[in-house]
């Protein structure tokens, strides 16, 4: 049994894009230099045959990686109006201890990534702020345990 697995048309989109460079043009390149690698001869002591060797491993998995993902996902269309938080919503988030604001959208976990801003449905803040609304205050625990305030500034569709 599989998790059922949340993507946005977007979060689709991208990983069907990685998943065709990966089958067509990465491939061939690793393939190409497995191939060139096997020409420096014994490849018991050959770095570079190695390497291709791992990096091909590496794209193989990540190939089915990505067929899982696609496979299980349930796309999200863009969020419906609500006047409450939603995976696909973006939402300013005031951490009520410095003042400080940073806007984050919310995505399934296959999908999240916190440097670019998209948090997971899943993660601490986004299990805490899924069925709010603009004005609440919220408790977020953090695996260390320790609890941050968010005031919701503004949901975004």
């Amino acid at each position: 049994m599989h998790k059922e697995i949340a993507l946005t048309v977007e979060g689709q989109r991208k990983l069907e894009d990685e998943l065709s460079y990966l089958e067509t043009t990465r491939r061939r390149e690793v393939g190409q230099r497995i191939k060139e690698a096997k020409e420096f001869g014994d490849i018991s002591e050959n770095s570079e045959y190695d390497d291709a060797k791992n990096e091909q491993a590496w794209v193989e998995s990540r190939i089915i990686e990505i067929n899982q993902i696609l496979a299980h996902a349930t796309v999200i269309a863009s969020p419906k109006k609500s006047d409450k938080i939603v995976l696909g919503s973006r939402v300013e988030l005031q951490d009520v201890e410095n003042g400080e604001t940073q806007t984050y959208q919310i995505v399934g976990s296959a999908e999240a990534d916190p440097g670019g801003k998209k948090i997971s449905n899943e993660s601490p803040v986004g299990q805490a702020i899924m069925g709010r609304k603009k004005g609440e205050t919220v408790p977020v625990t953090l695996p260390s345990g320790r609890v941050l305030e968010y005031s919701i500034v503004s949901i975004h569709r």
